[in-house]
């Protein structure tokens, strides 16, 4: 992910993938990933990347129907709910055994997408049960020695706040959060998909004395898909920014207040 000037292209996963990356400055301004003369390394970082960005509630339009008739119902959109029961199973409170169609690697693709941007991937044990969840299991294997590799990294942690075991200060709170707002399919054959998820998101720490406040960034990433031992899983991807709206001009929230939000409003489990 970036927050604005031109970015490096990196190998990706499987061979295939375009993910372009920026590590964060401790300042909360412009975010550069350094360069590493490890591909595989780089390539973990623009999963990193997933975890830099923000929350952009911005454009809130006013209601101005009134009437409730048949006729003012919105048309159904790409991601409206489908009818289909939603996944009931688990891995590792990851969403699994999704339906072997395109609604299916839609949901896959936003849950995956979820978990890779939350806080977890910043605790060892966590981190490997979201990567072997949601990877293809040859992927999954070949990459985890590099994701350790980033995540422990501490000249990234310092720049973002945490100490060397990933951990916020005291007084703060470590905020990690991928907010979906759509997708879409782009390829199906049945055995593989590629789909897109538009997504704003949360990254900082909040408290008093952050250096690194929670801020906002909107980001699409493509997935591409594989159905492995009755599952979709991830065997690459790539990122782009935006679509990014006009912001409104709000009011930030006080460090207390949005300490107090993350701590009491939970994520949800997408699926159609």
């Amino acid at each position: 992910m970036s927050l604005g000037d031109e970015h490096e292209p990196s190998g990706g996963y499987g061979g295939t993938g375009q993910t372009r990356t920026r590590l964060p400055d401790t300042d909360g301004t412009s975010r550069r990933a350094p360069r590493s003369s490890s591909r595989s390394l780089v390539s973990v970082v623009g999963v990193v990347v997933l975890l830099i960005a923000a929350i952009a509630f911005a454009n809130r339009g006013d209601d101005d129907s009134s009437s409730n008739s048949s006729a003012d119902k919105p048309e159904t959109a790409a991601t409206a709910p489908s009818g289909e029961r939603p996944v009931q199973a688990k891995t590792d409170n990851i969403p699994t055994g999704y339906a072997h169609n395109e609604q299916g690697a839609q949901s896959a693709a936003t849950n995956y997408g979820t978990a890779l941007g939350s806080a977890d991937m910043y605790d060892a044990q966590k981190r490997h049960a979201i990567v072997n969840t949601v990877y293809a299991p040859d992927v999954a294997a070949a990459q985890l020695p590099a994701f350790d590799q980033v995540y422990s990294r501490e000249s990234f942690l310092e720049k973002i706040g945490l100490n060397k075991d990933g951990v916020a200060p005291s007084g703060q709170t470590f905020v990690s959060r991928v907010i979906p707002v759509g997708t879409k399919v782009t390829s199906y054959s049945g055995s593989t998909a590629a789909v897109e998820l538009w997504y704003t998101s949360l990254f900082g720490l909040s408290g008093e004395g952050s250096k690194n406040p929670v801020t906002e960034s909107w980001y699409t990433t493509t997935y591409q898909l594989k159905w492995v031992d009755g599952d979709w899983k991830v065997t690459d991807f790539t990122q782009k920014d935006g679509p990014v709206p006009v912001g409104r001009d709000q009011r930030a929230s006080t460090a207390e207040d949005m300490t107090k939000a993350v701590e009491e409003y939970g994520g949800f489990t997408y699926a159609r």
